[in-house]
């Protein structure tokens, strides 16, 4: 009978693997993890890699998307309430040009368009955070100030936008000169410095103080249009964040099949590699206390 001379050798390999193979079930069955080292799996482990990243990208989305929406609820509010003050600097305004006010009472309508202008000032300069939110990419620079009866914007007109992890972009601000100090009959500051002046000597010029409120009123109306540019974007970005979120929750859930370890078979697959170790070592045990000698474990 012809006997392979490497055997002891080829038994303690297989023992060596047998043993290499029980520490790694032993260690899913501990972890719960079926994949611990590239090698192991390099598929499944570039694909886990994969999966971390968008994982990381849509919470990093959605942490982003969290603190720049509390920004837009802060500037829609704030446009509320400049829409709130300057009703009612139109009411004041039509009262005055009615032609029934004596000069005491149209200063008086002065002296209450003066104090809604420095209320809308300070709304237009709102600080969030330590940012100034209507003052364009300028966010650590007062965007307003009022002198003489004028009033300057000193931000730009940068737009910021966040781009979602499938690359749509939501705009976040509106540059404050766009809302406050647009151009014609637009300009908040300039229909409210006009008919402040209209009323400061207490006679009224009725058609130049009617036109003046006029545009006001349009200046009102154009704020309102600015309002919705941020109110679709709050919406927006309540979509995009939901639609990351799930996606995460299902990223998260493939990335686990992916690297869970299946309990019950690798409980299986551990008893049988033990198995298989002991009977190994019963082999070379046997072989030990017979110095080796193969040929007397033959029949006779």
């Amino acid at each position: 009978m012809r006997v392979d001379p490497n055997y002891v050798t080829n038994l303690v390999s297989s023992l060596d693997q047998s043993q290499a193979t029980e520490q790694q079930l032993t260690s899913e069955l501990s972890s719960g993890v079926s994949i611990t080292s590239l090698s192991q799996n390099p598929v499944a482990s570039g694909e886990n890699v994969l999966l971390l990243n968008q994982i990381q990208q849509d919470d990093s989305f959605t942490q982003s998307s969290s603190l720049v929406t509390s920004q837009l609820q802060v500037a829609d509010s704030t446009l509320g309430s400049v829409v709130t003050q300057l009703t009612q600097a139109i009411s004041l305004a039509t009262s005055a040009n009615n032609g029934t006010m004596n000069v005491s009472d149209v200063k008086s309508i002065g002296n209450q368009l003066s104090g809604i202008l420095d209320e809308v000032q300070s709304l237009a300069n709102t600080n969030y955070q330590g940012q100034y939110i209507f003052a364009g990419g300028q966010t650590s620079t007062t965007p307003f100030t009022t002198s003489s009866g004028a009033t300057t914007y000193d931000g730009d007109e940068d737009t910021n936008y966040l781009e979602t992890p499938n690359g749509q972009k939501i705009q976040l601000n509106v540059p404050g000169d766009q809302i406050f100090l647009s151009s014609g009959t637009n300009s908040v500051f300039g229909a409210l410095n006009s008919l402040i002046a209209d009323y400061s000597t207490g006679t009224v010029d009725a058609s130049q103080a009617i036109s003046d409120t006029g545009s006001l009123g349009t200046a009102l109306s154009f704020v309102s249009q600015q309002r919705v540019t941020i109110d679709n974007s709050i919406s927006q970005l309540g979509s995009a964040s939901d639609a990351m979120t799930n996606e995460q929750t299902q990223l998260i859930a493939a990335q686990t099949n992916l690297m869970q370890a299946d309990v019950a078979q690798v409980s299986t697959q551990l008893s049988l590699s033990e198995t298989q170790q002991t009977a190994l070592e019963d082999v070379i045990a046997q072989l030990n206390s017979t110095s080796n000698d193969l040929f007397s474990k033959l029949p006779q």
